[in-house]
């Protein structure tokens, strides 16, 4: 799907009022400051979409990009939210975050997905762990993608996911580079489902 399809920058959104109408399915990136977000959205589409900051915990808004077939008809959203790594965060994710970020996790119907990004390379982290708590409670579909897992050999690879599904109690992972592109197929492959679900 992703090489049918064209990205362009929609807004930024700092109030849930500047949220654009909801039309087709949305699917939410999330994760640390640093984690590779922008790197891993800019590898979906194919194009450099999103920015990539040098300084981690820039970005303070929702930034929206709308997909589009070869006809420039809308099929998806993607949202870019903000890193949540270099704020302290006490006892909830949405504590932290800005107020509109909360209903858009919990309320937003368009929404379909939250893409939970988590870096392969180092421990589990409690404030993911404390995001992906947050999902469940609200009841909000999810999947969980170790960044970065071209930088680890196959066997520290393996022992660092198998690390994450423990301490998140999860399922399965998804490894994935934005760098050589390892997984990028598989997560179209997820993502396209959510469309044909959506159409159905």
């Amino acid at each position: 799907m992703g090489s049918r399809l064209t990205v362009q920058f929609l807004l930024s959104a700092l109030s849930a009022a500047q949220f654009p109408a909801p039309s087709v399915p949305e699917i939410a990136f999330l994760g640390r400051s640093n984690v590779g977000k922008s790197s891993l959205l800019n590898a979906l589409v194919g194009e450099k979409a999103a920015k990539v900051s040098q300084t981690p915990g820039r970005t303070r808004a929702i930034n929206f990009f709308q997909l589009s077939d070869e006809k420039h008809r809308p099929k998806l959203i993607f949202s870019d939210l903000p890193g949540y790594g270099y704020a302290k965060i006490s006892k909830s994710i949405s504590a932290e975050w800005p107020k509109f970020i909360e209903p858009y996790l919990a309320e937003r119907e368009a929404l379909k997905l939250c893409i939970c990004l988590v870096d392969s390379n180092i421990p589990p982290q409690p404030s993911d762990g404390k995001l992906v708590e947050w999902l469940r409670h609200v009841g909000r579909e999810f999947l969980v993608v170790a960044t970065k897992t071209d930088r680890l050999s196959g066997n520290a690879r393996t022992r660092n996911l198998a690390a994450i599904r423990r301490e998140f109690e999860l399922e399965a992972v998804l490894p994935i580079s934005a760098k050589t592109g390892a997984g990028i197929k598989d997560l179209w492959s997820r993502i396209e489902d959510l469309d044909s679900e959506s159409n159905n």
